[in-house]
This record gives structure tokens, sequence and C-alpha cells, in this order.
């Protein structure tokens, strides 16, 4: 049996070129992120069914996900990939402390497929080259405190659906629309 995780991540490092990443074929194939999202709700379900799962001692702190569409719009690519990376690496965090805390094995399983998910969508997203300067504004998305540990699962659900689902759309608008008057990046051209 192949490790959680190791299939998605093989997929991301199958659309990486020469040491960076080629978003395009990864954004332009609707059909990875409806799989994601499908492996997103399937681990929430798994994680709903393990019994007696614990509450959290040390409450995780997950990023509030919810979003106005009209509002993220209007923010650049690299403002989105930025927002989502932020996200990601607080939920990591959260994963990784609700993993020292739940011995439970149904529930430490599914902690561990969903960490390797989450760490695998960070590291893809890291590897996304635009050309910009240093731009980290700091890392301060909006959070909640949750003792359950079901809604980790539930953020990260809820992530990919959203932010991630509409950031790749976005970025297949640029990357995907070549030869109808929208190919406005030259080297995504390449036969």
């Amino acid at each position: 049996p192949s490790p959680p995780g190791l299939l998605l991540l093989t997929s991301f490092l199958l659309h990486i070129e020469e040491g960076h990443a080629s978003p395009t074929r990864l954004v332009c194939d609707n059909r990875l992120i409806q799989k994601y999202i499908g492996e997103a709700k399937d681990m929430e379900k798994r994680a709903g069914q393990c019994q007696a799962l614990p509450a959290l001692s040390c409450p995780a702190v997950l990023p509030l996900v919810d979003f106005r569409l009209q509002q993220w719009k209007s923010k650049s690519n690299e403002t989105k990939r930025q927002e989502i990376l932020c996200d990601l690496a607080l939920l990591v965090g959260a994963v990784a402390g609700a993993q020292r805390q739940v011995t439970q094995e149904c529930g430490a399983m599914q902690l561990s497929q969903l960490y390797h998910h989450a760490s695998s969508f960070l590291l893809l997203l890291q590897t996304f080259s635009w050309e910009a300067g240093p731009s980290e504004p700091g890392c301060s998305p909006r959070s909640m405190e949750q003792t359950h540990v079901t809604s980790i699962f539930l953020t990260y659900r809820q992530l990919v659906q959203g932010k991630l689902r509409f950031f790749f759309h976005d970025l297949a608008k640029d990357l995907c629309n070549q030869g109808q008057g929208g190919g406005r990046n030259p080297q995504c051209g390449g036969q």
C-alpha cells in the first residue's frame, strides 16, 4: 500500500518542469481539483466516522477560510496565492498539533493523511513561480480556536472547495486560453 498523500504529491511533482512549477497542466485540467475536493470530502467523512474522537486539550488554531467572491476576484493571483499559503501554513500547524494529541488509531490515521495532503498543497503553491519580489506581507490570517478534530477536516475541505478551487479557476483563465485572444502569457504557449 502506498503512503497516504504519495499519489497527491506525485501528481503535483509531475507538473514541475526543470526546477520551477508549471501550474498550467494542473490548473487547466479541471478534473484534478475535482479529485482533490472529493478526497477532502472523503477524509472529512471518514474522520466523522471514527469512534470516540477526543476533544483537543490544546485547541487547534484554524484559519477562517470563508470569503466574498467579489472581494476575491478583485485580488491579484499573487495576493490570492499568499493568502492561501497563510491559510495552509496555519492549517498544517493545526493538524500537527492535533496529531500530538490524538492517539486513537482511526483519528490519527485520518490526521496523518490530511497532514500529507495539506503539506503537498503548501509545497505546490510555494513552488509556483511568478516574478514577484519579496512579497510576504506577514502571515496573519483570520483564525479561530477549535477543540473538535472534525472541524480541522471541515476547514480543509472548505479551503480546497473555496479559495483553492477559485484560485485554480482564475489561473486557468490566464493560462489555458491560448489562441482565444486571451493568451496574454507568451511563455505558456509551448507545443
